[in-house]
């Protein structure tokens, strides 16, 4: 096993001794970079920049070349495995995505079947290896996926940005049919993400984006039971080195306590959550992964200093902390502003590891 130049992003996930806080931004190689649209240009569109492993590898890479970030992640969509269950995912110019069969019908959905990540999503796991080739050890790389429920909302909505009216009616009126959408789906993340291990993922990450749309018992029941199931069912432990494994659900802050039972060896917190609150509640079992508002990013670099250090000094003494905003980097940040947060986050937060 190649050791890595800087490890203290895996450290701090298994809440080992670190120098400092590590950070990395979710949504790092995205629009607000130039060099991003630049390379998305020369792709034609964002499909085919996901499905090229040189674009993916080249945009995965630029966040690196501009910022002291402890980490990459694969560039890909959490859409990749229902695209490969056929539902025609596509991205309409200035809208988010949209698949053309979406679920509705029930032989629809008895038909669904795993898809094989080494044939239907072979282009992701050539940019993970290409990627992890190219990033020579310098820091890790993170592979991810969309969790069951997250996934089952687009793949029976049709698109995102909905009031999940589709998918709840199927909750409430038909819960077998969804368990069933639902089982295939934690299946294939299982094999996706332990494909995207098995070719050079170094940690890897389950979105659950609309996990916090749910009431409180179906939360348990359609979102956190399958990704409990996932996280049962992932490679832990390749090449020699111990692979950790976030859970990141938006509007969580209700369940972190059951969140911190699934399995996962870190929580990935939204900027809703007091972070000082969530380590009180559950920092003793696992890592925590957040949670600056990406709005701050807008504001002046005394302002992002000050806030950052809010959430350091929240976290408090020790490791087991991954500085990361609360959400995706919005398109409109500005660069310098990413900039300012990478070296405030590695400057300020020295003090609290010693």
């Amino acid at each position: 096993m190649t050791k890595l130049k800087n490890d203290t992003l895996i450290r701090a996930l298994l809440r080992q001794p670190t120098e400092y806080t590590p950070v990395w931004l979710m949504r790092q190689a995205g629009r607000y970079l130039p060099e991003y649209n630049q390379t998305r240009a020369r792709a034609g569109d964002f499909l085919s920049l996901c499905k090229n492993p040189d674009f993916a590898t080249e945009v995965t890479m630029q966040p690196l070349a501009r910022f002291p970030l402890d980490a990459a992640i694969l560039f890909s969509d959490i859409l990749t495995i229902p695209d490969a269950m056929g539902l025609g995912l596509y991205f309409a110019e200035g809208e988010g995505p949209k698949f053309e069969r979406p679920l509705r019908e029930e032989w629809e959905i008895r038909a669904l079947t795993v898809p094989d990540p080494d044939v239907h999503l072979r282009y992701v796991m050539d940019a993970v290896a290409q990627i992890r080739k190219t990033l020579d050890n310098q820091v890790p790389l993170i592979g991810f996926s969309g969790s069951p429920f997250t996934l089952a909302c687009y793949m029976v909505e049709g698109c995102g940005g909905t009031d999940f009216r589709q998918i709840k009616t199927m909750l409430y009126q038909r819960p077998d049919l969804l368990h069933h959408i639902l089982n295939i789906n934690a299946q294939a993340v299982i094999a996706y993400l332990n494909a995207q291990i098995e070719s050079g993922a170094q940690a890897v990450m389950i979105f659950d984006t609309w996990g916090g749309a749910l009431s409180h018992n179906a939360y348990q029941e359609f979102s956190l039971r399958y990704m409990s199931q996932i996280l049962a069912g992932l490679i832990r432990e390749h090449g020699g080195a111990r692979i950790p494994a976030v859970v990141f659900t938006k509007g969580g802050g209700l369940w972190l306590e059951s969140i911190a039972n699934s399995g996962c060896d870190a929580v990935g917190l939204d900027w809703t959550v007091d972070i000082a609150e969530a380590r009180r509640r559950i920092g003793d079992k696992v890592a925590l992964q957040g949670n600056l508002d990406p709005a701050v990013l807008f504001a002046t670099p005394e302002v992002i200093i000050a806030e950052t250090e809010k959430i350091l000094a929240g976290y408090g003494n020790g490791s087991g902390h991954v500085f990361n905003l609360g959400h995706g980097i919005s398109q409109f940040t500005p660069p310098e502003s990413a900039l300012t947060l990478a070296e405030a986050v590695h400057a300020l937060s020295r003090k609290y590891h010693q």
